[in-house]
């Protein structure tokens, strides 16, 4: 083998190690997230939902109305309870998809 194809042998095995290591490091913050949050519905603004939005819809950002009960957002662990939610019956984020109350 020549040099400069062992050069680019160890250039293509660096650069497959570096995409690794970043791949795996970019689900590092998801995890975390995860650990350190919980989901919270009835709390998140039209549109703006960071998933589960109800039937006939998607996923993130696919919520219809402010305050949906069956959408939620990601909020600290221990918040959600203590979040308004207008529509919620409690009048705060549950921990639990709800049935909208009417707002007044």
């Amino acid at each position: 083998m020549n040099t400069t194809a062992s050069q680019n042998v160890v250039s293509a095995a660096a650069l497959a190690l570096a995409l690794g290591t970043a791949l795996a490091l970019s689900s590092v913050p998801v995890t975390a997230q995860a650990a350190d949050s919980e989901k919270c519905f009835g709390v998140a603004m039209q549109g703006k939902n960071d998933c589960a939005a109800g039937p006939g819809t998607t996923c993130a950002g696919t919520s219809k109305i402010d305050y949906q009960g069956n959408s939620w957002k990601f909020v600290p662990k221990g918040t959600c309870e203590q979040t308004a939610s207008p529509t919620s019956p409690t009048g705060f984020g549950q921990l639990e998809a709800f049935k909208e109350v009417k707002q007044s």
